[in-house]
């Protein structure tokens, strides 16, 4: 019975799929644990289980202690640099092939999206990509920043001896207003917005969904565990994250 419920629902969302004029999908850690990264909630695997996320990826902290930010952060950025996309980014970037998909709003910073192939991919928390000089704007791509750390472990411009922080928005920091502004216009134009591997729980991004319910538009929401927004889905979908998604482009 459970399997005829997917099914019914792949083949309900692929129906909103093809209906849509403007799809947007915004994604969660949800959607990366299927490539070995663990999501920020999962007992015993989360990523602030050891560690408090106040003390070590907060923008006070990395101005207070950058020895101890950069003990959690430089191991960080090794192993989500090595990490590969899994089907599901690979099923978003099929649907913007297709020209049924418009855009990835996405909370992730793994760049997991890109790699996959999607073209338009709006990163509202920043990424590992590259990491910049706080004093004089230098830039360094992912690559290059693990030439910069000193004896004490703390990345350091090359230029001008400033500090140096990767470009991913931690807590007590702003998110970048260029990327809110265009995933805002995204959801403000879309009629279906595809909710995949998120929580729906962390703000602004949050209330994003509202944007597109507000001008009428439909949500389809793909992640385990309760939503704020499962009541005001068309689809609710709530298996592995992977066969849901390819299940829907089975059924396209």
């Amino acid at each position: 019975m459970a399997g005829e419920v997917a099914t019914a629902q792949a083949q309900r969302l692929a129906e909103l799929i093809r209906e849509s004029g403007a799809t947007v999908a915004l994604t969660g850690a949800g959607i990366s644990v299927p490539s070995g990264i663990p999501d920020f909630r999962t007992p015993g695997e989360g990523l602030w289980e050891e560690v408090d996320p106040m003390e070590v990826a907060h923008i006070d902290a990395f101005h207070g202690d950058p020895e101890r930010f950069w003990s959690f952060y430089r191991p960080r950025l090794h192993a989500l640099g090595d990490v590969q996309p899994n089907r599901a980014h690979e099923v978003l970037a099929e649907l913007e092939s297709r020209g049924m998909l418009d855009a990835v709003i996405t909370q992730n910073i793994d760049m997991l999206h890109t790699k996959a192939g999607s073209e338009r991919v709006v990163e509202v928390h920043g990424s590992i990509r590259s990491a910049r000089c706080l004093e004089c704007g230098t830039e360094y791509g992912l690559e290059e920043v693990d030439e910069l750390f000193d004896d004490e472990g703390v990345a350091i411009c090359s230029r001008c001896r400033g500090h140096v922080k990767p470009d991913v928005v931690l807590f007590g920091e702003m998110l970048p207003a260029d990327a809110i502004e265009e995933a805002e216009a995204l959801a403000s134009r879309a009629e279906l917005m595809l909710c995949i591997g998120s929580s729906l729980e962390v703000y602004p991004v949050a209330g994003l969904p509202s944007v597109t319910l507000a001008r009428g538009g439909r949500l389809a929401i793909v992640t385990q565990g309760p939503t704020p927004f499962d009541s005001d889905a068309t689809v609710r979908m709530d298996g592995d994250v992977v066969a849901d998604l390819e299940a829907v482009l089975e059924a396209l």
